[in-house]
């Protein structure tokens, strides 16, 4: 009875928590009016220049190979991989490689489609929110590699830790979650010979998620469209607002290292921050620790973008604790393989880098859009290459549920 009490107390007075948050935010615009309207040009700079071109695209074609059907037809590709490692539905699979590949909010969108055509229930949707949250090649190659840290190499040392410290977190997730007794078995991997072929089963889930669809074309582009631009204006508000309140901290706070409240709320400015501590520093085990931070920083990827994917999932109740803390767990995993893979990695000869790697160091601030659209071809080859690694892992383990099946 008393907890039920406390309960109904904290739910009464969560509504104004915002309230009072945004009063005091108010005041301390008022009061430091200059430095604030910096701080959002920065935000709004930041989000017109970098996110709003390089997701665009991406938020559009998941709407559209959602709505088409193609996301279900590869997704029974990946159905040993999803179902036995990550204890997802098999049409998931299409929304982890748009997660990695266009980075968030783009997964999320993914994983809305598929909630919307009810091809995963609230729970699943939350996890695979979880799974498919990576910061985009884009922010990882271009600029933190070439404009913050002018090093190529070390863009893509950090986006193959990210993506590698990113699924071992959610491995772990669908491990922890697997030992929960509420947690309902999954299906095991059918081996019947007699089952339909695997091109009719893809041209079956294809078509069945087309015909729930319904949309034409031309309905389907425009909505896809508007419904790209829409979300991309909430993720610019965030980074707005958060880069207010990034400013406010140090402000009132100025003994804080500017890096942590950046990196704990915002990914881009976060970045930026512990970037140019690591120019201060130059090279040695300092820098090495400094690059170990930027990774699980990255991991984390700030307040800012957890809740823009919770602002798009909200019809499936995600919650932010869990959320979170698979986001703590990608930050950790990140850390500490930075730091033993470190020097191996680079270590790589330059050659063996797609052509991306000859790029020319930008300084930092005069990254443009041409940057980014130049470096397309590059990054669809990434996704390609992905693809392909994930196909070859659905099949190494639809193999080996295989021959356990049939020596049990």
């Amino acid at each position: 009875m008393k907890n039920i009490q406390i309960r109904r107390l904290a739910t009464r007075s969560t509504p104004f928590i915002p309230g009072i948050m945004a009063i005091l935010t108010a005041i301390a615009i008022i009061i430091s009016p200059e430095s604030s309207f910096e701080a959002s040009l920065q935000g709004l700079k930041l989000w017109w220049t970098l996110v709003f071109p390089a997701l665009l695209p991406f938020l559009m074609l998941s709407e559209m190979l959602t709505a088409s059907g193609f996301v279900h037809g590869f997704g029974v590709l990946l159905e040993p991989l999803m179902k036995k490692v990550f204890r997802l539905p098999g049409a998931s699979g299409w929304t982890l490689a748009l997660g990695i590949t266009a980075g968030f909010p783009g997964g999320a969108g993914g994983v809305m489609q598929l909630h919307k055509q009810n091809s995963i229930s609230d729970k699943e949707a939350a996890r695979l929110a979880a799974l498919t949250h990576f910061a985009s090649p884009v922010t990882m190659l271009i600029v933190i590699g070439i404009a913050f840290l002018h090093s190529t190499s070390a863009g893509y040392f950090l986006l193959a830790i990210h993506w590698i410290s990113g699924l071992l977190a959610s491995y772990t997730d669908a491990l922890l979650e697997g030992r929960s007794a509420n947690t309902k078995p999954v299906d095991k991997i059918s081996t019947d010979t007699k089952q339909p072929s695997l091109y009719s089963r893809v041209q079956l889930a294809a078509t069945d998620a087309r015909a729930k669809d319904g949309r034409s074309f031309g309905k389907l582009l425009g909505e896809s469209v508007a419904n790209a631009v829409q979300s991309l204006m909430v993720v610019g508000g965030y980074m707005i607002m958060f880069a207010v309140v990034i400013n406010i901290i140090t402000t009132v706070l100025p003994a804080l290292p500017a890096a942590l409240p950046a990196s704990l709320l915002e990914i881009h400015l976060g970045a930026d921050a512990i970037s140019k501590g690591l120019a201060s520093i130059g090279t040695g085990p300092s820098s090495m620790f400094g690059i170990a931070l930027l990774s699980a920083a990255l991991g984390w990827s700030g307040l800012c973008a957890q809740l823009q994917v919770l602002t798009m999932l909200k019809q499936a109740r995600v919650r932010f604790l869990p959320y979170a803390t698979v986001r703590l767990m990608h930050g950790l995993y990140a850390f500490l393989l930075t730091l033993l893979l470190w020097k191996p990695l680079l270590a790589i000869p330059k050659a063996a880098l797609p052509a991306l790697a000859d790029s020319r160091p930008t300084p930092s601030g005069t990254l443009n859009v041409t940057d980014i659209w130049s470096s397309f071809p590059q990054l669809l080859s990434l996704q390609a290459l992905l693809l392909i690694i994930l196909l070859g892992l659905s099949a190494g383990t639809y193999l080996v549920s295989t021959i356990r099946h049939r020596l049990g």
